[in-house]
């Protein structure tokens, strides 16, 4: 089960700022730009795999994991410095990395902690996985270079951190997942799309620490739902779906932002309507940004996304259990599971805040809403009081 050190690492990346030594027109954090880059090698996998190229998604989506875990530890280092270290002193500080993480992920299950010092340690292993990981890690920084570099043209060296940030790009031409979500405008857009939910703060009406975006959050409730997906010992599909399931399940609030719970569920018919508005406008301004034949899978992922589904005949279908479901051929995704994560972290969220000295009667009463309504929920043997009770 997740540790509660292992849950404040996780959250201490919405504290970590990315470029703070340039001048900014907001604030830039390490949980969005993971989360970026997460979606960026999701695309950039889907379109490899089209052409023929064989993914292995879970270590995509381990290496994913563990990468970011990497970088918490190693906090706010400027680029070049992580590189000029890496490059001599990689394996010493991947084994440092391990170390000290290796209490947390011990309490992981199928071998979760083993995995990443594969991951880390063995330059053979994943080759392709972390190639895909870095052209993603090179495209999101480009994207938000993009949006620093006006205001810093005058500042000394900013020329040249724009060519090293561009070459870095560059040098994953040979991918062409790469090539296509760069040359066409359209793939792009959605990629843009993705990376704007980093502006859109959550719980915008109450002043927090730290001040976690949609973007940050749909990553935190991914990795939430993959660890939990092992305790559970599914399907590599239901794995895969309930990774993607999260990291996209807050796509929508791009089109209506967010919409308070107490607001959807106390006037009749609300929540309906936002339903329909949101089903509209996904077909109308999001599913155009991506291939049709992409189409089904993201609305799977983003419509009724706390519903149990499976695919069947090639269309969706609610299921009271993905559980009876356990096989790869149903393609099921857990969205009660989903939803659960979702609040745990909304939960948790608030605790932080509450912990950090801030005290309103929003963070108080959204603490005691979400603990009594959600403590206490089964999801198979899963103990989600436990995880509750480190903030309670």
């Amino acid at each position: 089960m997740i540790t509660k050190d292992l849950i404040l690492r996780i959250f201490s990346a919405a504290n970590i700022l990315r470029w703070n030594d340039h001048i900014r027109p907001l604030s830039f954090y390490e949980l969005d730009k993971q989360a970026h880059k997460m979606i960026i090698a999701y695309i950039v996998a889907k379109f490899e795999e089209e052409d023929g190229r064989s993914i292995d998604w879970m270590r995509l989506i381990e290496g994913g994991i563990f990468e970011f875990f990497q970088r918490i530890m190693l906090t706010d280092l400027k680029p070049e410095v992580f590189r000029e270290i890496m490059s001599k002193k990689e394996k010493e500080i991947n084994k440092w990395v391990i170390k000290n993480l290796s209490d947390d992920l011990s309490a992981l299950k199928e071998n979760f902690g083993e995995k990443c010092a594969r991951y880390l340690l063995e330059s053979d292993y994943a080759v392709y996985e972390k190639k895909i990981l870095k052209a993603a890690h090179c495209l999101s920084t480009k994207w938000e270079f993009d949006i620093v570099y006006p205001w810093n043209s005058m500042i000394y060296g900013v020329e040249k951190t724009k060519q090293k940030v561009e070459y870095s790009v560059s040098a994953f031409d040979d991918l062409a997942g790469m090539k296509k979500l760069i040359m066409n405008k359209r793939y792009y857009g959605f990629l843009d799309l993705c990376g704007q939910l980093r502006f859109q703060q959550r719980w915008s009406h109450a002043f927090r620490v730290p001040k976690t975006n949609v973007l940050g959050h749909m990553l935190t409730v991914a990795i939430f739902a993959y660890i939990l997906s092992l305790e559970m010992k599914i399907s590599d599909r239901r794995r895969f779906n309930n990774f993607y399931s999260s990291l996209f399940h807050d796509l929508p609030e791009i089109l209506t932002k967010d919409i308070i719970k107490p607001v959807k569920t106390s006037i009749s018919g609300l929540e309906d309507i936002i339903k329909d508005y949101e089903k509209k406008h996904i077909n109308d301004k999001i599913l155009p940004l991506i291939p049709l034949s992409w189409h089904l899978e993201m609305r799977y992922f983003i419509e009724d996304e706390f519903s149990d589904k499976i695919i069947e005949c090639n269309d969706i279908k609610k299921v009271h259990n993905a559980a009876d479901f356990n096989d790869n051929k149903y393609n099921a995704v857990d969205g009660s599971l989903i939803e659960i994560c979702d609040k745990l972290c909304a939960y948790i969220e608030v605790s932080i805040a509450l912990e950090c000295g801030i005290r309103s009667l929003i963070l108080t009463k959204s603490k005691e809403t979400l603990y009594n309504g959600y403590s206490d929920i089964k999801k198979g043997d899963l103990n989600f009081k436990q995880l509750f009770d480190c903030f309670y």
